[in-house]
Formats: C-alpha cells, sequence, structure tokens
C-alpha cells in the first residue's frame, strides 16, 4: 500500500500543470477547501522559522475592485492605450473564483542568519506549493506577476508598502477542459555532474 501511494504521488508531481487563469471557472474552493489550500501552501523550507510569506484572499467584490484599480493604473502609465486594453487589465484579477496574493514580509530579526534571498526564495516555494495543494483538492491553478506585481501604486492599494515584494498572483478555480501538456525542458538540458574537479583562477 505504502508503494502504490508513492507512485500515486510520484505520478501527481509528475504531471501538474498550470491551467491559464483565462481557462478557470467556477467552483472554487469552499471554506475548507481553501484552508487546506493554504495549509498545504505553508508546508515549506523555512530557515530558522522566518515565516516572510503573507497570503491575501481576493474573492469576487474585491477582485473587481482591485480590476478597476487596475484599468486606471494601465491608463495611467499607458496613455496610447485602447480601450480594449484598458479592459483586458479590468477584468484580468477576476478571472478565477479565488485570488491569492502571496507577498514576502522579510523577519528582519534574523535577516543576519536567513538573508533575505533564502526569505524570498521560502516564498517562491509557498506559490508552488499553494498550486499542488489546489490539484491536491481537485482544483486547477496558475502563479502569474506580471506588471502589477511591480507596480507600487499597486502594491500600496493592497496594503504593501515600497519595500515589500508581491510574489505571485494564485488564481484558483475549475478547468473549463483539460489542459493539453506542453513542451517541457528535459533534465539533460539542466543537469550536471561536478567530479570535484577545481577550476584554476
Amino acid at each position: 500500500m505504502f508503494e502504490y501511494e508513492q507512485n500515486l504521488i510520484s505520478e501527481f508531481l509528475k504531471n501538474r500543470r498550470s491551467v491559464l487563469a483565462v481557462n478557470l471557472q467556477e467552483p472554487g474552493p469552499d471554506e475548507d477547501r481553501l484552508k487546506e489550500i493554504i495549509q498545504i501552501g505553508i508546508r515549506v523550507p523555512d530557515h530558522s522559522r522566518c515565516g516572510p510569506w503573507r497570503i491575501q484572499i481576493i474573492r469576487k467584490n474585491a477582485q473587481a475592485k482591485l480590476g478597476d484599480f487596475y484599468a486606471l493604473q494601465f491608463k495611467k502609465n499607458n496613455l496610447a492605450a485602447t480601450r480594449e486594453q484598458v479592459e483586458y487589465w479590468r477584468l484580468r484579477p477576476q478571472l478565477a473564483p479565488i485570488l491569492l496574493v502571496v507577498t514576502c514580509y522579510p523577519n528582519k530579526e534574523k535577516i543576519q542568519k536567513v538573508p533575505l534571498l533564502e526569505q524570498l526564495l521560502s516564498c517562491g516555494a509557498l506559490c508552488q506549493n499553494l498550486l499542488n495543494g489546489a490539484h491536491a483538492c481537485g482544483f486547477s491553478a496558475q502563479w502569474i506577476t506580471e506588471w502589477p506585481a511591480y507596480d507600487p501604486k499597486i502594491r500600496k492599494a493592497l496594503g504593501h508598502s515600497d519595500d515589500i515584494e508581491v510574489c505571485g498572483f494564485i488564481f484558483i478555480g475549475s478547468a473549463k477542459e483539460k489542459p493539453s501538456e506542453r513542451k517541457r525542458i528535459g533534465i539533460n538540458d539542466v543537469v550536471t555532474e561536478w567530479d570535484g574537479s577545481m577550476v584554476k583562477n
């Protein structure tokens, strides 16, 4: 039984697939499932228990307000934007039943022991785990950033100061259809073995 469960987990991880936010629909996770997804999300490497991650839940009413602000900022930043482009960004945060915003709040008391990079990497691991959690609970998800993650006015609207990084927007819902497999980078393209030989200066 244990080997069978191992095989199931292995196949799940090998075949996990993001679904574009535009292809997500209702139903989204209910309160219990969403809590379970987040609990899975925070089971990540966290050196010295820094806990640098923060997660905001944005539901439909708030998504619409965020979309209005996206549109306003996009118009300000792109004076020649067309009506279609502005509308695209108005609708962008409203594509899925649930939108999560993941931010990094560095633990400054432990920054000497746990550098900022390590804390940011932990937040990235949390984003990935949220995707795994969503799929484990029978939903689909996509992790994106795009320009809103780097816009100081949008960060401020979400309640964050300029020094806070938005690590990702996680869209969660049900897939309209099963996604096709995408071409992947192979392990032979990225894996090498070091034999102990030192590079001379």
